[in-house]
């Protein structure tokens, strides 16, 4: 059997664990990320937390195929950069240079919606298929498209940013600097943004009170003022659930996956979420007759996702023959 690190970089914490090469994660360790520290800091941590990794994990480094990191951003693997992180201080970070410094092993790069889309495709919800998307309903959007079981993301590892897609022209202005976003219309932050725009119309609403409870808006208020019967809730969870339907059936027409996974805080809603949300997308995508039609799931891995495809994707790099030295 094989092993390899995961590492999972996000803007509050750095979780590492040892993989084995069929996604089965052995252990986890987490650190702070401190992201107001110089980027070489940050790197020689990650390094590190991966040595740390390797020694609770009951492992010798020599035991270990590669390291696989998962960062927001888009990376260079040829050379071994991360090339921009938007909420990291990363610009052309030289993090495999900085990481072998620390622990001298083959490493690989790549954006953490891919990795999480990768962990789902080897141990989660599209196990077993060789095309899958998955989207991550969060702050933003993230997408990954994996084709013939590996990660798609264009000439320049940018790619399947579907988050970044124009749902409505001329709509809500979003930070990449384009308007009417799918993020902007489909996140948990729009759920919550939405939810408090009806509540300043409609004074008369449950979502008033329910905010009160929270003492902030998010993406939950308008599913519990809905299972209380308050009609303008219902209302904008139809509304949600209709803009996130036209950015799914947008990513199944352009990529025509075996299964389309879903995941994302706002998916533990339940039912009603995942009933309209399955209704609506799955009567807009062009599927012709006798045409063979995607499936729907919902994520299973969690907060082990960012490891575990991070960890898998460097496995994929060694399976291909890359060079991450």
């Amino acid at each position: 059997m094989s092993y390899y690190v995961g590492i999972d970089l996000g803007g509050t914490n750095i979780k590492a664990g040892v993989v084995d090469g069929e996604g089965k994660l052995l252990n986890k360790l987490s650190i702070k990320t401190n992201a107001d520290r110089a980027m070489e800091d940050i790197i020689h941590d990650m390094g590190k937390l991966a040595a740390d990794a390797i020694k609770d994990a009951g492992f010798e480094v020599k035991d270990i195929e590669a390291i696989g990191i998962g960062s927001p951003g888009t990376p260079d693997n040829e050379d071994g950069l991360l090339v921009y992180s938007s909420n990291l201080p990363f610009n052309n970070a030289p993090m495999r240079k900085l990481i072998r410094e620390v622990i001298d092993l083959p490493v690989y790069i790549d954006n953490d919606a891919n990795c999480a889309a990768m962990a789902e495709a080897v141990a989660g919800a599209a196990k077993g298929t060789k095309e899958s998307v998955t989207i991550t309903l969060g702050t933003g959007v993230g997408a990954g498209v994996i084709v013939r079981g590996r990660i798609y993301s264009g000439f320049n590892q940018a790619g399947s940013e579907f988050g970044h897609t124009v749902l409505v022209s001329g709509g809500v202005q979003c930070g990449c600097g384009r308007k009417g976003c799918f993020e902007q219309y489909a996140s948990a932050t729009a759920l919550a943004r939405m939810t408090k725009e009806a509540a300043a119309e409609h004074p008369e609403s449950l979502l008033n009170e329910v905010y009160k409870e929270f003492g902030e808006w998010n993406a939950q208020i308008a599913f519990v003022a809905l299972k209380k019967g308050d009609k303008v809730a219902a209302d904008v969870v139809d509304m949600y659930t209709s803009y996130l339907a036209d950015g799914l059936a947008n990513a199944i027409n352009a990529f025509m996956p075996e299964i389309l996974v879903v995941g994302g805080g706002v998916c533990n809603e339940g039912d009603p979420l995942l009933i309209p949300m399955r209704e609506k997308t799955m009567s807009r995508p062009y599927f012709g007759p006798g045409v063979p039609k995607t499936r729907i799931e919902l994520a299973q891995m969690g907060n082990d996702a960012g490891i575990v495809g991070a960890a898998m994707m460097g496995k994929s790099c060694v399976d291909d023959g890359m060079n991450g030295i």
